[in-house]
């Protein structure tokens, strides 16, 4: 059976996505665009210069031509760059990086703007079509919640390299959430090494607390309940928990905010190898 994805609600998140990014990056002077994030070898400036590119690529556009008077980088062999959607992403960040702050904004504008027509000009046949997504052959309306997670945790970088909070939660932090829950089964087990038979639950403090039971029968899947006790709980911030997840951090430079009970070798496992995003 084929998720569906209320095509409405989803753009106007991801419009409201994009406004967030706005107010944070609208402020900033040249010196604080250039602020290093939690990314490698990105400043902030690199981050918006990444979302820019993303939603430039989903208008049909290419990056902007090499000045032949610079140095040409080859983005392949740069050491966090893995994969080739890494490649594309670095093409279009090192292309735009000689812009200033104040010319990537009006970049960034121009480009959602051409994005928020476009998505409401897409009728239904065009929403729901199979495309190719960083996560494989996906609808487009799902593709669309990808993007909404990934503005969103681009968002918190920004956030965090400035040291500006921001609401985590709401109905953009729920939605994005969802699609970086989707993925934690399957980390768990890979990653993490769960044994079959192991009930995993995630006990999810702050902005978007909840409660995540993960049951490895075979394969592991999220259930409402388990069928014995738990084999290990592992409480933390919510925001810690997707940082961890979107490799941000190392849970080794936050254990004094993880509790874990049960079988703590399982415990540490997994919250040392949670890091899955590309």
């Amino acid at each position: 059976m084929t998720e569906t994805f209320d095509r409405t609600a989803l753009i106007e998140l991801l419009s409201q996505q994009w406004d967030a990014i706005d107010a944070l990056i609208a402020p900033l002077d040249e010196e604080r665009w250039r602020t290093p994030s939690s990314l490698p070898g990105w400043t902030v400036f690199d981050v918006v210069a990444h979302v820019v590119g993303t939603e430039s690529w989903l208008l049909g556009d290419r990056p902007p031509a090499h000045d032949p008077t610079k140095p040409k980088t080859d983005v392949s062999t740069l050491p966090y760059v893995r994969n080739e959607t890494a490649v594309l992403n670095e093409i279009w960040v090192d292309r735009l990086r000689p812009l200033s702050g104040a010319r990537l904004l009006e970049f960034y504008r121009g480009v959602v703007d051409r994005r928020r027509a476009a998505l409401a000009a897409m009728g239904d046949a065009e929403w729901e079509k199979e495309t190719i997504s960083p996560i494989g052959q996906v609808t487009y309306g799902r593709f669309m919640r990808v993007r909404l997670f990934d503005c969103w945790m681009h968002e918190l970088d920004i956030a965090d390299a400035l040291g500006t909070p921001v609401d985590e939660g709401g109905p953009r932090g729920q939605l994005a959430f969802q699609e970086f829950a989707g993925s934690i089964p399957r980390v768990v087990v890979k990653k993490g090494e769960a044994p079959d038979g192991a009930r995993i639950a995630f006990a999810l403090t702050g902005p978007l607390a909840r409660t995540l039971r993960i049951q490895v029968a075979g394969r592991a899947s999220y259930v409402d309940a388990f069928d014995g006790p738990a084999t290990v709980e592992i409480g933390l911030d919510s925001g810690l928990f997707v940082r961890l997840g979107g490799g941000r951090t190392t849970a080794d430079q936050h254990l004094d905010e993880i509790a874990i009970r049960g079988d703590g070798e399982l415990g540490q496992r997994i919250v040392r190898h949670l890091a899955f995003t590309i």
